[in-house]
């Protein structure tokens, strides 16, 4: 007796967790992808953050006009050798 009022109880339960409509598991895909969706919080860090961005910004640059330097540079000596 004890363990048929236990089997009834665990199926009973397990019809309630699975009673979602399937136009609900839409509604709760769109909520799980808004909620998986990282929020950017300001932190402690953003202005440092900030900074090292744009030093590696000027960095980039500063490398980029060496390289047309050296390489107006060398046109000048391959020109100047003939």
């Amino acid at each position: 007796m004890f363990r048929t009022i236990l089997i009834a109880a665990a199926v009973l339960a397990l019809a309630a967790c699975s009673s979602h409509a399937p136009a609900d598991a839409g509604a709760d895909a769109a909520k799980a992808a808004v909620a998986a969706t990282p929020v950017k919080r300001k932190t402690v860090f953003d202005d440092q953050l900030k900074a090292l961005d744009k030093a590696k910004a000027v960095e980039k640059q500063l490398k980029e006009d060496q390289a047309k330097r050296d390489k107006a540079m060398d046109a000048q000596e391959q020109g100047g050798d003939g």
